[in-house]
């Protein structure tokens, strides 16, 4: 397993970790991606150890928290060579402070994570949105604090634009606090737009990229390509959010295909193989219903595409940019190169 620094930080992680939002299955969305128990956990988790990925990522949000709930019981045990993270932010009741960055409601949050996971801290802990409502100083403030009291080791953010995260890290400097080390994102072949500005502050700030949904909630699988639709069970379906261009993802699986006959191995591990290796990524978010997919997801390790299969998926995953950033590359000398 390689492990990689965590941005400016001076944490190790496995470049795979295990996101544990199929665990669980409350409410008709979660179900969808899966209702992993307690025992079918503890088998993914070994599975997982074994192969060196001992980094594992859940949110307060997940099936109503029952996924850090199973993620705790599944790691009795195996905590101390464990590392969890997880997130707060998102709607966790209907009150009006069960909601937001607020100094209130992180320190609910944090607390009932600590129980729910059965630990006396965090390893890294994330902000899953930006809360405008709330000054940042605030919420940064407060997660210093929690660091402070040993209940977090390192924060991250998620989800966040270019300005909300460069707000941040600028107030974090300007008072001594602990700042942002990572920032889970979404990227994908089917979903470059991480590119345009987030992957070039992340190399300019120091701030390591962890990838969630790096097949596009299951669009980069081979489930879904010309004149073939997803199954009713499958994520990929219209419960899921990511959007995306039928045309295109048909090209971008094409592509896929092609590498992945002339390579031996299979679509999803290709997809992911091209995530692995893009700038400022420190580790990808896997997930599985079963041993069967897990496995697959392993076999994107120690090995990497050649220069040409990642000139064919970048020409067919390539999309027009928007302003600033179209004028921006009329001046190639201007900005970093990220390759």
């Amino acid at each position: 397993m390689e492990y990689r620094q965590l941005g400016k930080s001076g944490l190790k992680v496995p470049v795979l970790n295990f996101g544990t939002a199929t665990f669980g299955g409350t409410g008709d969305f979660f179900k969808a991606w899966g209702n992993t128990d307690v025992a079918g956990a503890k088998r993914l988790i070994d599975i997982c150890l074994e192969a060196g990925v001992n980094f594992f990522d859940s949110a307060d949000g997940y099936s109503q928290g029952l996924s850090e709930e199973i993620l705790g019981q599944a790691l009795v045990g195996k905590r101390q060579q464990s590392l969890i993270s997880t997130k707060a932010t998102f709607p966790t009741g209907s009150g009006p402070n069960d909601c937001g960055s607020s100094r209130f409601h992180l320190i609910e949050s944090c607390e009932a994570s600590l129980k729910r996971l059965k630990t006396d801290h965090i390893d890294l802990y994330f902000m899953h949105g930006f809360d405008a409502h709330t000054p940042v100083e605030e919420t940064l403030r407060a997660l210093d604090d929690l660091i402070q009291a040993g209940k977090i080791r390192y924060i991250g953010c998620s989800n966040f634009s270019g300005w909300h995260l460069m707000k941040s890290l600028s107030i974090s400097e300007k008072n001594s606090w602990n700042r942002y080390v990572a920032h889970q994102a979404y990227y994908s072949l089917a979903g470059r737009e991480f590119e345009w500005e987030l992957m070039p502050l992340a190399h300019d700030q120091g701030v390591g990229t962890i990838v969630w949904s790096p097949l596009a909630g299951g669009l980069l699988t081979g489930k879904i390509r010309r004149g073939q639709k997803a199954p009713a069970n499958s994520r990929a379906g219209p419960i899921d959010f990511i959007p995306y261009k039928e045309e295109k993802l048909f090209a971008i699986v094409d592509a896929l295909d092609a590498v992945a006959k002339e390579t031996g191995k299979t679509i999803t591990q290709v997809a992911l193989n091209w995530v692995l290796h893009r700038p400022t990524v420190a580790s990808i978010v896997i997930g599985a219903r079963n041993e069967e997919q897990l496995r697959q997801n392993l076999g994107v390790l120690e090995w990497k595409l050649s220069a040409e299969h990642l000139s064919k998926l970048n020409a067919a995953s390539a999309v027009p940019t928007i302003y600033p950033y179209w004028h921006q590359a009329w001046f190639p000398q201007l900005v970093p190169s990220l390759v």
